[in-house]
């Protein structure tokens, strides 16, 4: 059965996009991070803090596994890290698996991560030049691991309508 991954930094709309993606193709979309957070009985923070970064990449990577080998049609949206880890990159390359990296600029990125980084753990406590600096390194140091993806489809100046038949396009 086939898998639509898609994958990117936080903020490109890999969540928003799939969900549209989903109701358009009737194909079950799956949160990579709400899926361990089932299956742990914890939330990514609490992972995070109880058992260490390296832990949660031990279960990151299983579950991701885990979703690729079962036996539905899904849409999968990793977490921003994913394809850095445990040679995740090497599985967007599977026979089962559409890829697809949705490249969104720095300064997308920043103006869509400014007005709600309370809920990202990782910039909640930074100022707006720590931010963008941090996003432009993280971007840097990622990007090898995200251009694995089969597709890249830029997001810049694009509404979610757009990329989303940019997405029906590339499965047609």
């Amino acid at each position: 059965m086939k898998k639509i991954v898609l994958l990117g930094y936080m903020g490109c709309g890999k969540s928003t996009i799939a969900q549209n993606l989903s109701k358009i193709t009737n194909i079950p979309f799956l949160d990579l991070d709400k899926c361990i957070e089932k299956k742990a009985n914890l939330s990514i923070n609490e992972i995070f803090e109880k058992y260490g970064e390296i832990y949660f990449r031990k279960l990151e990577h299983e579950m991701f596994v885990e979703l690729l080998q079962s036996d539905e049609n899904t849409i999968i949206g990793l977490g921003g890290g994913t394809p850095c880890y445990a040679n995740n990159h090497e599985l967007l390359q599977s026979e089962n698996v559409i890829s697809i990296y949705l490249k969104a600029s720095i300064d997308t990125l920043y103006n869509r991560l400014i007005h709600n980084k309370s809920k990202r753990p990782l910039i909640a406590n930074m100022n707006e030049e720590e931010m963008r600096e941090f996003i432009a390194k993280h971007l840097f140091d990622r990007s090898f691991y995200y251009n694995h993806a089969q597709h890249k489809l830029g997001v810049d100046g694009r509404t979610v309508e757009e990329t989303v038949n940019d997405i029906l396009e590339i499965l047609a």
